[in-house]
Order: C-alpha cells, then structure tokens, then sequence
C-alpha cells in the first residue's frame, strides 16, 4: 500500500513538472525569432522578422501592414478582395496589404487573374512556400489556433499587433483601424 501510494505520488509529481515545462516552452515560442522569405507574383522578395509576438515586414518600417490570410477558392476570400484594392489604393505608401494564399498549387498567373477578377486593385499577392509557415506562426500569436478560419486579416504597425479579422469583415471596419493605426 506504501509503495503504491508513493508510486503514484511520483507520477503526479512528475505530471506537474511536465506541465510547467510546457507552459514554458509555450512561452519561449512566442518569444522566439524566425523569418519568413515571401515573394509576390511579380517575383519580388520581402522578408517578414517574427520577434515573440511582433511581425515585421521588411517594407512597411513606419507603415500599417495588413496580412491577408486566404485561398482562391473560399466565397468570403472572394468578396474581401475588392475591399483590399480600394484599402491599398486609398492609403497608398501609409499602408501595405499583403495576401498570403494557403494553397500551394497556384501559379502566379492564378493569382493575379484572382485578383483581377474580384477588382482587388494592385495590393500584393505572395506565393512562396513561406507563406504556410507564416500564416501558422501569426495565427499561433494571435490564439486563433492552426485549424483558423479563412479569411483571417490581421493587422500591424511598425511590427506589432494590432487587431485583427476572422471570415468576412465590412471594408468599413477596416478602414477605422487602419486610420486609427495612422492616427488620421
């Protein structure tokens, strides 16, 4: 009876110490560094700096940044598109939309014909093999999970969080937290 007590006393010890280290390493995850290289249809490379729970775009220094997590074929994705060229086109240089699609078997060509067709302006569009990996690490800092719905826009300035947006969002909200962003 000694031994048993003691045996499970042990394990349920050994569970607690377990679950500390997990908690730790969660935290060491989101303060952790890695970069992400992501290159647009037109063969352009950006490079995004992941610091703990900051994303920072190797182009938007001082700019609002709006990564776009979508695939072609999801209807919400499609009607964010036209909202994302007129976003671009009203902020200009102040802003940076950057698609990143989670399909891996779409061509450049596809892409921009994508955009084209839902009159999404110029806003960018990468297709590298980063993008997964990158769409996983923003949705793990944000707590949405890894099985997150799509479209999932998440904003930032200079490198920090934001807010961000889960399936369809009105252009309008965006807009406010864009111009907050800016202070405008």
């Amino acid at each position: 009876m000694r031994l048993t007590h003691l045996i499970i006393s042990l394990f349920s010890l050994s569970l607690l110490f377990q679950g500390c280290n997990k908690k730790e390493s969660s935290e060491e995850a989101l303060v952790s560094t890695a970069a992400f290289t992501l290159m647009d249809t037109q063969g352009k490379s950006y490079t995004v700096e992941k610091r703990g729970a900051d994303f920072t775009l190797d182009a938007g220094e001082d700019k609002v940044v709006l990564f776009d997590i979508f695939a072609t074929w999801c209807p919400p994705c499609q009607a964010e598109v036209m909202a994302l060229g007129n976003l671009q086109k009203k902020y200009g240089d102040d802003l940076i939309v950057m698609g990143i699609t989670i399909e891996e078997d779409k061509s450049n060509a596809e892409l921009d014909a994508f955009r084209e067709k839902y009159r999404g302006g110029t806003y960018l569009i990468s297709n590298k093999a980063d993008n997964q990996n990158l769409a996983r690490a923003i949705a793990s800092t944000i707590g949405v999970g890894q099985q997150f719905p799509i479209p999932l826009m998440v904003l930032y300035k200079n490198g920090q969080y934001v807010t961000h947006y889960e399936g369809a969002t009105q252009e309008e909200i965006i807009d406010r937290d864009i111009a907050m962003a800016l202070g405008k």
